[in-house]
């Protein structure tokens, strides 16, 4: 679920036509938005031309074009530095029109672009040698030794959602591990390296400040750390379950009772969501889960098709039908001419009217179903903030983006949408399979939590030099073991490299906005079911965790007028729009789990499930 952000494309894109009126302006301020006019035609172009390039290496992965895509990032960002130097002429945080103040600031972020020509062409180069070694990968399979072609998507991935053999699953995993992260730790070196030295030429203190000033608060990380606090004793309670649970199924030798989970058995390669061993762990496993996967399949559902579905839920709340560019343009399953591509699932701007497109290799199941609003809520931003000058066509922040999607695909995976779209028959709702649907939903949604924040903190950590190069690898675990309770199944040194191993790390794309997508999504559900008469406190009838605002024009208009101002208010501004709130909060979160959430603590007494974690031993 990757919003593709090319770093190059970060910059250029911040160039823009601003558009407050000219009689409120002084002489100066005249003359500043005159020229951010005359730049944007340019910038658009610059931009679309990077895309063009990134796009086409990332569906065809190839020496030519990976070599055409660096020479494109490398040229554009030498002219947009030039062009910046154009705008930095004026004193522009003297301004007096709010508006004009914004572009500007905006604009003159110069990003990795102010690095001069042979450290961004260094850092290109490594970057790429990173992320097509995540690409590329190939391992052997457990039982074959001989038969080394298993790729990530779609055989490792299946053996790691499949297998409940735990010997098949820890050869697997570590196959995977040293294959995607060890040969790169050099790259990886040299990329913290070069990162630093571009925050800095930016007058930031580290590159962790960089990323984090995009949230545009210098209390954001707290607010995050507050959050993460808050929803502590639920994770924990979660945690407990399901490792009890698991010890039922692999016993002692495999699972001990008191510490960290092997991460291996959690049906997710990297252990960031938990939804996959449902079937071995769901409170009421002789009450049917909601898996709508057979009758998908039954029905001859294709990823087209998958899509398709997607397009009309947005329709049906008065958003923009996908423009024929989009069909034609977009990869939608994985080509079968035997190319290599990233086949992470990633939605693209390309600056250009309606020129919209998602790359993603879908398969037809229901959590694919689910991926497949993702990434469609990320082309629906895209359409809704297009009209807007240059710099404002991005979200109010990062997680905003990765937020609007997966509301909807709250609402895709409610029972009451599944049966309404055909897919879900004969269902029986009552509170046993409330809290299976719920815990289903949690696995994946409160899992995910401090998986996401471990990802950037561990950035931060290296980039603000707290933790040192010959602690990088036991580092990372004592993250994943601190924060999520779960460990490596088998022993990790400074030898292994294991952090490349996850997409978003081996490519340089800043993990928080997952996070803060993970709360916020419960926020905007909320106010979504409320404005579409689905969800009314207090009332059994109109639960939160079954609300299906499918076919609400209200809902869709008021969502609508928060994704339309894209960038060009702070992100409170554009949050209060929509849900009245203004902070980020696990309240709703909370509300929409509460049911759950008393289950777990109240099933955890009674078998006298131990929470809470002992420190692992598995990295030193």
């Amino acid at each position: 679920m990757k919003l593709s952000l090319c770093f190059v494309c970060i910059c250029i894109m911040q160039l823009t036509n601003g558009a407050p009126a000219e009689s409120s302006l002084n002489d100066e301020e005249k003359e500043a938005l005159q020229l951010i006019n005359d730049l944007n035609e340019e910038m658009n172009s610059l931009s679309n031309r990077n895309y063009v390039a990134e796009w086409a290496f990332a569906s065809n992965i190839t020496d030519e074009n990976e070599k055409h895509k660096n020479e494109v990032q490398a040229e554009t960002a030498k002219q947009t530095r030039e062009l910046v130097k154009k705008l930095q002429k004026f004193n522009w945080r003297e301004f007096k029109n709010e508006d004009l103040k914004r572009q500007y600031k905006l604009s003159t972020k110069l990003g990795y672009a102010i690095l001069d020509d042979d450290d961004f062409k260094d850092l290109l180069e490594n970057l790429s040698k990173m992320e097509t070694n995540y690409a590329k990968v190939k391992i052997c399979a457990h039982l074959n030794r001989t038969k080394c072609d298993l790729s990530l998507e779609p055989h490792i991935q299946t053996i790691i959602v499949r297998s409940r053999d735990p010997e098949e699953l820890k050869y697997t995993w570590t196959q995977w591990y040293d294959a995607a992260g060890k040969p790169v730790r050099k790259n990886f070196e040299k990329y913290i390296e070069l990162k630093t030295k571009a925050a800095k030429l930016s007058n930031y203190t580290s590159g962790a400040e960089e990323w984090l000033d995009e949230y545009e608060d210098e209390t954001f990380e707290k607010q995050v750390e507050d959050v993460l606090t808050d929803l502590k004793p639920f994770y924990e309670q979660l945690h407990g379950y399901v490792r009890w649970r698991l010890r039922q199924k692999y016993g002692d030798l495999h699972v001990s009772e008191k510490g960290p989970i092997p991460i291996h058995l959690l049906g997710n390669i990297w252990g960031q969501t938990w939804g996959e061993i449902a079937n071995l762990v769901a409170p009421f496993p002789n009450k049917p889960m909601v898996n709508v996967n057979a009758e998908m399949k039954a029905q001859g559902i294709t990823p087209l098709k998958m899509f398709q579905m997607g397009d009309e839920f947005f329709q049906s709340i008065n958003m923009t039908k996908l423009p024929k560019s989009f069909w034609e343009n977009s990869i939608l399953e994985k080509p079968k001419d035997g190319r290599e591509l990233v086949c992470h699932a990633s939605a693209w701007d390309f600056y250009s009217q309606d020129d919209v497109r998602i790359k993603q290799c879908t398969e037809v199941t229901q959590e694919q179903l689910s991926v497949v609003h993702h990434e469609l809520g990320h082309i629906q931003y895209f359409l809704q903030y297009q009209h807007l000058p240059h710099v404002y066509r991005s979200g109010a922040n990062p997680g905003f983006h990765e937020a609007v999607g997966d509301v909807l695909a709250l609402s895709v995976s409610t029972p009451k949408h599944l049966e309404k779209i055909g897919l879900l028959k004969d269902y029986k709702p009552d509170e046993e399979a409330r809290i299976n649907q719920l815990f289903l939903t949690a696995l994946d949604k409160v899992a995910f939590l401090p998986f996401a924040y471990t990802m950037d903190k561990y950035r931060w950590q290296i980039l603000r030099g707290e933790l040192k190069p010959e602690e990088w690898n036991c580092g990372f675990w004592k993250l994943r073991d601190q924060y999520s309770g779960l460990e490596p199944p088998v022993k990790r040194t400074e030898d292994d490299f294991d952090a490349p191993a996850k997409y978003h790390i081996s490519a340089d794309v800043e993990y928080l906005r997952y996070f803060v997508s993970f709360i916020i999504q419960f926020q905007f559900y909320k106010a979504a079911c409320v404005k579409s008469g689905q969800y009314e406190p207090g009332n059994p009838e109109l639960p939160l965790d079954n609300c299906d605002f499918y076919g609400s024009p209200e809902a869709g208009n008021a969502f609508k007028e928060m994704l339309s101002l894209g960038a060009s208010k702070p992100w409170p501004d554009a949050m209060e729009v929509f849900t009245g709130e203004r902070k980020m909060s696990g309240a709703a979160l909370r509300e929409y789990f509460e049911p759950l959430m008393n289950w777990l603590k109240a099933e955890n007494e009674k078998n006298k499930v131990h929470i809470g974690w002992e420190k692992s031993d598995k990295c030193g």
